[in-house]
């Protein structure tokens, strides 16, 4: 078959590899209709290659149509059109029990004291073959695939394997009431989404921090009240103004480790990359080297007794955080990959309808063959022809 593989720092190709075959009971085989780039296969590209072998196959958000099902996996069957999640769990450990899927007892990568596997995100989640390929191997398929009805494009769905179940988890854990206020700094794939849920479930009034024009206007379609820091010179600030000096009820963070704003972390990050594997990891896995601007702007911008979700993912260990500031006013914070399947049921009657309230078909801005997925990486990293979400059709 053909895949995307890592190669080295910012440098991806298209290579024939061994077709996946079943392995365990509990496998499934999916051919591929749709596979997306995510916000954090850039940190793979970019930042975190010392975790990554040349040839390994990335991408984890896989969408297509079962060929080929173990023994014990009922629920599924071959030619069943299915999203798979990007957390590979089991269903029934006590952690999956409790609707924590990311940290399924089952899958958790214990030796890098990690948890659950993940599909295409290096040696620290499992070394899983990923899913920009034209076929993909599932384990613990008895639970993981989520059938999907045919009559829409893949689109409507395929974001139920990250970007909207992320979006939706990182809203519910800002914690913000109907008729209150969110703030959402980053306008990636993940904050778009994170805006329209917010709306959606009854946010009042909802702003969106971003410096890129197709972002801001995309924002601004579906009713989000943006702030564009080119025109802004202290986003907190603008946020207190706009809340009657209060802040926001709750602010996602939906940018992460790579942040504009923060030169010195930008450096780091840079140096660890160059460095040989072993001694990068121990770089990245013990000093700051993520960028703090958004955390920042997180931290000034939400109100006393308010919440903060990170959903934005950060790879450092030891960062500046301001405790006194945090701890004076009361505030929650609350993080972690997003449990896709706890949130599945919620979510399914806004794409089965005739309506897309979510706007599931608004967020792709490229969509393209897998042989092009180097050019797909190279401008969604640089934010190049007003790139927002690029889908790879294999």
């Amino acid at each position: 078959m053909k895949a995307v593989t890592w190669q080295g720092t910012e440098k991806v190709s298209v290579e024939t590899t061994d077709d996946p075959r079943i392995q365990e009971p509990t496998d499934a085989i999916v051919r591929m209709t749709s596979t997306a780039i995510c916000g954090s296969d850039l940190h793979l590209y970019d930042v975190l290659g010392m975790y990554l072998d040349p040839g390994d196959i990335l991408g984890h958000e896989p969408m297509g149509i079962v060929e080929e099902v173990g023994p014990e996996v009922t629920h599924i069957a071959p030619g069943d059109r299915v999203v798979v999640p990007f957390n590979i769990s089991c269903g029934h450990c006590w952690m999956c029990r409790h609707g924590l899927f990311a940290q399924c007892e089952t899958t958790q990568v214990r030796d890098q004291g990690k948890g659950a596997a993940l599909f295409g995100y290096t040696k620290l989640y499992g070394h899983v073959p990923g899913a920009q390929a034209e076929l993909l191997r599932v384990p613990q398929a008895q639970f993981g695939p989520i059938k999907v009805p045919e009559g829409h494009p893949d689109e409507r769905f395929l974001f139920l394997s990250d970007v909207l179940t992320t979006s939706w988890q990182a809203f519910r854990y800002a914690d913000v009431e109907s008729g209150g206020t969110c703030a959402v700094i980053g306008l990636g794939p993940i904050g778009q989404l994170t805006a329209r849920v917010a709306k959606f479930l009854g946010a009042e009034r909802v702003f969106a921090v971003d410096n890129v024009p197709e972002r801001l206007e995309m924002a601004r379609r579906h009713g989000i009240e943006v702030i564009d820091t080119r025109d802004v010179d202290d986003v907190p600030e603008a946020i207190m103004n706009l809340t009657d000096g209060r802040g926001v009820d709750g602010v996602v963070d939906a940018v992460g480790m790579e942040a504009h704003g923060s030169p010195l972390q930008h450096v780091a990050q840079r140096a660890a990359g160059k460095l040989p594997d072993s001694v990068a990891r121990r770089a990245v896995e013990k000093f700051g080297v993520d960028r703090m601007a958004a955390l920042n702007t997180a931290f000034g911008s939400v109100r006393r007794g308010g919440t903060i979700s990170i959903i934005g993912v950060y790879g450092g260990q030891a960062n500046p955080f301001p405790m006194m500031d945090l701890f004076d006013k009361g505030v929650t914070i609350r993080m972690g990959q997003a449990h896709v399947k706890r949130w599945v049921d919620e979510i399914m009657p806004a794409l089965t309808g005739d309506g897309d309230p979510l706007g599931t078909e608004d967020l792709t801005t490229h969509s393209l063959p897998l042989a092009e997925a180097p050019h797909g990486y190279e401008i969604f990293k640089e934010k190049q022809d007003g790139c927002i979400k690029v889908v790879l059709k294999p």
